[in-house]
């Protein structure tokens, strides 16, 4: 490092984004559009208030990022100017930067030793600077295809197109199988292409990786239910050596126990999103539209966050989004997630700048609907959500009889997700699925069928792209020992490994 009083002199500054007019009046990614020299410029002095930690906890497994990502080494790189370099280190650990550079909540900055007191400023920008090594290295033509020149005469069927089974796919072409990627819908991605938002991702980042995967020789089928009409579990096993099931989590957790739930008007999250990100893509009119409509959306995650940036964009006259916890402090409290560990602090995404209003300690108690079943008030009350210390389960109560009417044309349940979708393919293999919801699997990734292999959402439960890649690659290390008796594929993970968490 160049300075190690540079976090002193250099302030963290975030990317800039687009005034809040513009935005709402496309799908354009909320970020502004820096010219290169002034984009490098001020990435570069971001870079430069890295002090290259003795003890680097940002790319920690347990405290920071799972792939193990370098990130002292490429944040010197990019301060001195090196950007062809830092892509390379960049690329070693991390199959799809501008994915996690623009999609992963950054658990390497709350880990980054300048995140334990404000004083410093904060952490270093390692989003920033790790979205701004890819964009550089697109923009230069240094992504290059990367053609096996061995072949093992295998092949794999990964299921599923999201990031955790395109890496998987890309790592275990790159070492000389031949892999296939299936995926049901018409186009892929998984929840890259239809669950993320326009406005946080557009859809020309995942479709260049996808001809680069396609220029190294990954085959992809899409429109292909495996297990059913698509390919049967016979011809599954009789054309392929190993199968990985990259098939994310995509039950959407609901609340049935609400009265009105059945009301016209009241969706689950996904069901608001797809048809959003198809109409972007070209396919018509979203079939659930928020233009002209009051829109509550319950649940204060990232999902919830999704849904009220479209609902904005499309058009809404209001939007709430309600939180059954407190609002969460805005600096981190020591005692209750102290650093290292994932902070609880407020978290404030881009749509909650352009539009509507969150509410906290609040949950429904009804729908209300009209005499054509419409969803149109919603009853709230004041809630205190209370944590059970033995069976670890959580109570929302009512702190008072007093109920609140407020309008709700449409509502949007964005409360999580319960765990893999019931599928042919799992009874066909013989699979059943934990108390999670997820899929078990063994110290080498394989679950109890003989050679059918598990990763990502599928194995961890809904969680962050970065674990999804990292759960990919790492998987990709296990089949590719299976067929071949021995790997040298980078495994960043095991399947136990859990980020660090104060229970």
């Amino acid at each position: 490092m160049a300075d190690p009083n540079g976090f002193l002199s250099i302030p963290r500054r975030n990317a800039p984004k687009r005034p809040i007019d513009d935005r709402l009046g496309d799908w354009r990614e909320v970020y502004e559009a820096l010219s290169p020299s002034e984009r490098d410029s001020q990435v570069r002095d971001q870079a430069t208030r890295c002090m290259d930690c003795g003890i680097p906890f940002c790319h920690s497994t347990s405290a920071g990022c799972p792939l193990g990502n370098l990130i002292p080494e490429w944040n010197d790189l990019v301060r001195r100017g090196d950007w062809e370099l830092a892509s390379e280190r960049l690329h070693a650990t991390n199959n799809f930067p501008e994915f996690t550079g623009k999609l992963c909540p950054a658990p390497c900055e709350a880990a980054c030793v300048l995140a334990i007191s404000p004083d410093s400023g904060g952490a270093v920008a390692i989003k920033r600077v790790e979205e701004t090594i890819a964009e550089v290295a697109w923009d230069n033509n240094t992504v290059a295809a990367r053609v096996s020149t061995v072949s093992s005469g295998k092949k794999v069927a990964v299921v599923g197109s999201g990031p955790a089974g395109l890496a998987a796919a890309q790592q275990l072409t790159r070492a000389g199988h031949e892999v296939t990627v299936f995926e049901r819908d018409d186009r892929l991605g998984g929840l890259l292409r239809y669950g993320i938002p326009e406005f946080k991702m557009e859809k020309k980042v995942l479709d260049r990786r996808l001809a680069q995967l396609r220029a190294e020789g990954t085959k992809f089928v899409t429109g292909c239910e495996v297990g059913g009409s698509g390919l049967s579990v016979e011809e599954l096993h009789a054309s392929f050596d190993a199968v990985v099931l990259a098939v994310g989590a995509l039950r959407g957790r609901d609340a049935p126990d609400i009265p009105g739930r059945d009301l016209k008007g009241v969706h689950l999250a996904m069901d608001h999103l797809v048809p959003a990100n198809r109409e972007c893509e070209g396919d018509g009119p979203s079939s659930i539209s928020a233009a002209g409509k009051h829109v509550l959306v319950i649940g204060g995650g990232d999902t919830g966050a999704d849904c009220y940036g479209t609902a904005t964009r499309q058009g809404a006259l209001s939007v709430t989004q309600l939180d059954q916890y407190p609002k969460p402090p805005d600096v981190r409290d020591d005692t209750r997630s102290p650093w290292p560990v994932w902070p609880v602090v407020l978290r404030t995404y881009p749509a909650h700048e352009e539009a509507g209003e969150r509410r906290f300690a609040v949950a429904v108690k009804r729908f209300v609907g009209d005499d054509d079943g419409n969803v149109r008030l919603v009853e709230l009350q004041t809630v205190r959500v209370e944590k059970n210390p033995e069976t670890g389960l959580r109570t929302v109560t009512p702190v008072s009889d007093e109920v609140e009417t407020i309008p709700a044309d449409m509502v949007l349940l964005a409360i999580g997700f319960e765990g893999v979708e019931h599928m042919p393919l799992l009874d066909g293999l013989g699979l059943q699925l934990t108390k999670r919801g997820t899929l078990s699997c063994g110290p080498d990734w394989q679950t109890n069928a003989p050679g059918v292999f598990v990763c990502g959402d599928a194995h961890r439960g809904a969680s962050l792209v970065v674990w999804a890649i990292a759960e990919g690659r790492s998987v990709a290390n296990a089949v590719d020992a299976y067929l071949t008796g021995a790997s040298d594929l980078p495994a960043p993970v095991h399947p136990t490994a859990l980020p660090l968490a104060v229970v």
